[in-house]
């Protein structure tokens, strides 16, 4: 039997030993889940959310266990890893609560053509739905599919990274223990990329990824063999505006953490700010003043914790080098700023746009703040990205920061804050471009794992059936040319 073995990215001693699941083992689990998701699908509403609020207090009395299994595969610090775990309890009780009120059956108008008919609007689950997780936050971002996809009515298989095997294996566990009535109802698959492929390919009625756009990419044509749906969220280069009005140390602090919370391995974390020139150098050293007093580390004490991916340190390294290079000022630290596994705070300015650290990903604790005559340019340069998932807007005027927000193709925007959407479940995520399609979280979230079904009832026999045989001619012209003249008019 092929193991895997989880490694701590401090000490690279191992965390846990799970077995390897091949392609059988995946069809497999699916076809259990689909047994899983029949049940589970009739069990109703109530059923389903009581359910589900049993799982949450079960995961909430184990938050120390859970957050301590976080820290220990990803190596950020116990604070950090104990508020994924209560960001992932936020989101999976507004799911289990708010399913019925968004999925439930409801009336819609019928119109006066069909005035005879009842027209009503359902959401059916789709069966079994495939996750394929990350490692940045291995489980507050998968439980944004998955928890969504359990209170919609589905069964869910889940494919965790393979640095956090062992935080997916700990979700299965708590719900069959939470739900013992519900058994296979998510189970947890292991591997390498040959599993998500796998699974990708089990006949699944959706997956749900979230990754780089080129793996995203690879999972696309696997699921478009079958035609499968993709849910796809791949990541971002989130850009932050700063007028001349705002307040520039409030917008400092925000950039601060937007940047370098999780040592800087956010999807939707800050890689680009845009400050107006005005105030473009006092808000670069409110910046560094905050960057410089920040120590990465294991203990509680440490701001952010270690790059767990080790190859993600080359792509941080190349993006520094590349930038400096082409005239960039590094304000604070640069490629010495790297110590593997740690990286220390790296502010930059005058990125040339077209550099690597402003049109890449770079996934690490670094910032470029570049100058812009207004915010007009601003606007331009952030939307100039092929990634459109996340923003900040910063201004003394609440009113200009909504009209800014809503010019930028941002799937999601903050106003005087960042990443304020992460922590509302009623918000959706999800970008477009490079950033992927689809949406997780909200309603959208818990439709995305859906399917509409158009109803009607036939209330009584109209006067003139339209689809009948028995409909004479003239009665049904005649019924045409008024409806024709009827809107000609409105």
């Amino acid at each position: 039997m092929t193991v895997l073995i989880s490694r701590s990215p401090l000490t690279g001693e191992p965390v846990g030993e799970h077995p390897v699941h091949g392609p059988e083992e995946v069809r497999a689990a699916v076809g259990r889940a689909r047994e899983a998701a029949r049940a589970w699908a009739a069990c109703g509403w109530a059923g389903r959310r009581a359910r589900l609020l049993t799982w949450k207090r079960s995961l909430a009395r184990r938050l120390p266990e859970l957050a301590e299994l976080v820290s220990a595969e990803t190596g950020k610090p116990p604070h950090d890893a104990r508020a994924e775990v209560l960001l992932t309890l936020v989101h999976l009780d507004w799911a289990a609560r708010n399913a019925r009120r968004v999925l439930g059956r409801r009336r819609v108008p019928s119109g006066p053509l069909a005035v005879h008919q009842r027209a009503l609007l359902a959401h059916r689950p789709l069966g079994v739905i495939g996750v394929i997780g990350p490692w940045n936050y291995p489980l507050f971002t998968p439980m944004g599919s998955l928890g969504y996809a359990l209170a919609a009515g589905n069964a869910v298989v889940f494919k965790p990274s393979e640095l956090t095997p062992g935080v997916g294996v700990l979700l299965a566990e708590t719900l069959a223990e939470a739900v013992p009535d519900r058994p296979h109802l998510l189970q947890t698959v292991i591997g390498h990329g040959a599993t998500g492929e796998a699974l990708a390919r089990a006949g699944v009625d959706k997956v749900a990824f979230t990754g780089s756009p080129a793996t995203a990419r690879k999972v696309a044509a696997v699921c478009a063999e079958r035609l499968t749906p993709l849910l796809a969220e791949c990541g971002g280069k989130d850009a932050v505006l700063v007028d001349s009005s705002a307040d520039l140390d409030a917008a400092a602090d925000a950039i601060v953490w937007g940047a370098m919370a999780n040592a800087g391995q956010t999807c939707a974390g800050v890689e680009r700010v845009y400050a107006v020139a005005p105030i473009h150098a006092a808000l670069c050293e409110r910046i560094v003043h905050r960057a410089r007093a920040l120590r990465p580390g294991s203990g509680p004490d440490a701001a952010y914790g270690p790059i767990t991916l080790p190859a993600q340190l080359t792509t941080v390294e190349r993006h520094l080098k590349d930038a400096l290079a082409a005239g960039a000022r590094a304000l604070l630290g640069g490629p010495e700023s790297l110590r593997p596994p740690y990286a220390d705070p790296v502010v930059l300015a005058d990125v040339p746009e077209d550099s690597p650290a402003m049109r890449e990903e770079t996934f690490g604790p670094v910032v470029a703040v570049n100058a812009v005559r207004d915010l007009d340019e601003a606007v331009a340069r952030a939307n100039a990205s092929d990634y459109a998932l996340g923003a900040a807007v910063f201004t003394g005027d609440r009113r200009t920061g909504l009209a800014l927000a809503q010019r930028l193709d941002s799937g999601a925007v903050s106003v005087n804050s960042v990443l304020g959407f992460a922590a509302v479940p009623a918000l959706p995520f999800g970008g477009g471009g490079a950033s992927g399609h689809g949406r997780i979280h909200g309603a959208e979230g818990l439709r995305a794992f859906t399917a509409p079904q158009a109803l009607t009832v036939r209330r009584f026999r109209p006067p003139v059936d339209l689809t009948s045989f028995t409909t004479p001619g003239r009665r049904a012209t005649r019924a045409i040319e008024a409806g024709r003249w009827l809107h000609s008019r409105r």
